[in-house]
């Protein structure tokens, strides 16, 4: 969650120009960012907050944002599902090998 009073507030048009160049000499395009809030990517969904009438995110939002990326693309999380959510599974899974004498 974005905390307007002690993170720093970029206008998601102004991000592409804080990511590094990729693909030879581009940035990703405004659009992109914009997915990136609404759909997410690999199941991880950039933080967003609206300031009036200009959708913005943070730079903390963003390097939450990478992090979260490289620990999907690493395995060391499951994208898209809190904790809870992961522990639940992991309950359910024992419970089945329990059942089955495992």
């Amino acid at each position: 969650m974005i905390d307007s009073q002690h993170e720093s507030l970029v206008a998601l048009a102004d991000v592409p120009s804080l990511i590094p160049i990729r693909r030879g000499t581009k940035r990703p395009h405004v659009s992109c960012i914009y997915r990136w809030c609404q759909r997410g990517l690999r199941g991880v969904k950039l933080e967003s907050i609206q300031v009036g009438g200009t959708c913005c995110t943070s730079r903390e939002a963003l390097q939450r944002f990478f992090e979260r990326l490289t620990a999907a693309r690493d395995g060391n999380a499951a994208p898209g599902r809190t904790v809870g959510q992961r522990r639940k599974t992991v309950d359910r899974a024992n419970a089945e090998l329990e059942k089955a004498g495992w």
